[in-house]
């Protein structure tokens, strides 16, 4: 019986893409007459999704959606390593080279990637309403689906096409954009277009989960999931107001709390963290040893990646961490036997290591967070920065509950216009080290990377990339469509 690819892409036929980025060993599979006959079928489906976003693909520092957090931000210029090594120029996208060939698998894999999580979305939007199920459980379905499907062109369309511009047409090309099964092959729509069905997608996901059954449980994507995305939209769009708006709604559906300084501690590994939105949850059976997000960031992994080769945080940055900040333990600028006991002695030792992730289970199990209550804060605390005038009262309200959590000696802040900017960026960047912020940062505000300003960057792990000029003055910044994709579909085109 013809089976139907539940972790890759089933009953897909994506737009544009060829049968290699179909093509999968399934966790599960279901005959494709029986795919979506029912809800629980297709939850199976949904599920198959969630998995694909922690399973890895070719290398062992592709762990899915982890793995593209991590290259990014390895991309920037506060997470860097002593040494060459994963993430750098000859195995990631550290040295600025491999995102520009389309022969490359770091260039290939978020794209194949976030297309089979569409493809897989676009089977489920296609089929939920004729399920069988009760009413509530065919809007949840649909709802984490047209979720999915928005969440998965926005990383597309930062990755694959210049940034989103506020002050133009954003007629730039963004990416193909199958909405069917049915849609092959087709031309690249602009970027305005992709925001546009993104922002489609997730108003009709908000409708959906208003009549919807509450999900399972934080590894699948929920009402307050859907507005934290949206807020992320906002944001990359210039459009402020709507950003805190949504934010704010997260923020007054409840059921979070930001984490005490004791959970902050504990290793960013657990998805019960009051503070996780949404993450993945890795069981102790199904974890990757080599291929996870725990086996390329923690401390204590047992990998030789792991144990030879500590995650380093920009010195200039760590400095500007206040010694009564809980945040300033996450990385320690000399350690030792004594202030950082490490597994064995086969873990090397570098000044300013991090101790922000460690594994929750041997060898290397954790789950993954993709979205955290303090962005939500810090959303609105940037947003309401940036409108500026009376707004600023409401971005250094934000800015305090969030940051009188991490220190209980920070006081309301007095700063106006870019200082107080400058300030929420620089939270935000001690905030989400390693969690996948930092590039797309960049490439929304339109900044250069300088690597020049960190003390204790190793040039030849970076490949010597010091400096890249500002998204508008490069494209450096815009992926190489893959080739699999350009020789597939004929009504594409590659990126210059």
């Amino acid at each position: 019986m013809k089976k139907i690819l539940i972790a890759a892409v089933a009953l897909m036929f994506l737009a544009g893409c060829k049968k290699e980025f179909l093509d999968e060993t399934p966790t599960n599979a279901v005959s494709e007459t029986d795919a979506f006959t029912t809800v629980g079928n297709g939850e199976t489906v949904m599920n198959g999704i969630y998995r694909y976003l922690y399973s890895r693909f070719d290398n062992q520092n592709t762990p899915g959606q982890g793995g593209v957090m991590l290259m990014t931000d390895f991309m920037g210029e506060d997470v860097h390593q002593a040494v060459a090594n994963w993430y750098s120029p000859g195995n990631g996208a550290g040295g600025w080279l491999n995102q520009k060939n389309p022969d490359n698998s770091y260039c290939a894999y978020p794209f194949r990637m976030y297309y089979r999580c569409i493809g897989n979305a676009n089977a489920i939007i296609e089929n939920a309403d004729n399920a069988a199920g009760t009413p509530a459980d065919r809007s949840r379905l649909k709802a984490e689906a047209l979720t999915m499907r928005a969440w998965s062109y926005f990383y597309l369309v930062q990755i694959y096409a210049k940034r989103y511009d506020a002050s133009g047409t954003n007629s730039q090309l963004g990416v193909s954009m199958p909405l069917s099964s049915k849609q092959i092959q087709l031309p690249r729509s602009t970027v305005e277009e992709v925001y546009t069905q993104i922002n489609k997608d997730l108003t009709d996901a908000v409708a959906a989960f208003a009549t919807a059954t509450a999900p399972r449980n934080k590894s699948h994507i929920s009402l307050r999931a859907a507005y934290a995305i949206w807020a992320r939209v906002a944001l990359v769009q210039q459009k402020w107001a709507l950003a805190a708006q949504y934010a704010n709604q997260v923020i007054t559906l409840g059921g979070f709390s930001l984490m005490s300084n004791v959970q902050y501690q504990a290793g960013f590994n657990d998805i019960n963290n009051p503070e996780w939105i949404w993450g993945a949850f890795v069981q102790d059976d199904q974890g990757d040893t080599f291929g996870s997000y725990m086996a390329q960031i923690s401390f204590d992994g047992n990998t030789t990646y792991v144990r030879g080769t500590p995650k380093r945080i920009n010195q200039a940055l760590y400095n500007l961490i206040p010694s009564t900040d809980v945040r300033k333990n996450m990385w320690e600028p000399a350690p030792t036997a004594t202030n950082f006991p490490l597994p064995s002695t086969a873990y090397a030792r570098t000044p300013y290591m991090s101790r922000k992730f460690r594994i929750r289970n041997l060898p290397t199990i954790g789950d993954v967070p993709y979205i955290r209550l303090a962005e939500m804060y810090l959303i609105i605390a940037e947003a309401n920065a940036r409108i500026g005038g009376a707004n600023e009262a409401q971005a250094r309200a934000a800015l305090f509950t969030l940051a009188v959590n991490r220190n209980a000696s920070y006081v309301l802040s007095t700063n106006t216009g870019q200082a107080l900017i400058d300030e929420i960026m620089v939270q935000r960047r001690v905030e989400f080290w390693a969690e996948g912020h930092r590039w797309f940062d960049l490439k929304r505000l339109n900044l250069p990377l300088d690597r020049t300003v960190v003390p204790n960057l190793v040039s030849a792990s970076v490949g010597g990339v010091l400096q890249v000029p500002a998204p508008s003055a490069s494209d450096l910044w815009v992926f190489a469509i893959p080739t699999s994709e350009i020789q597939g579909n004929p009504n594409t085109v590659q990126n210059p």
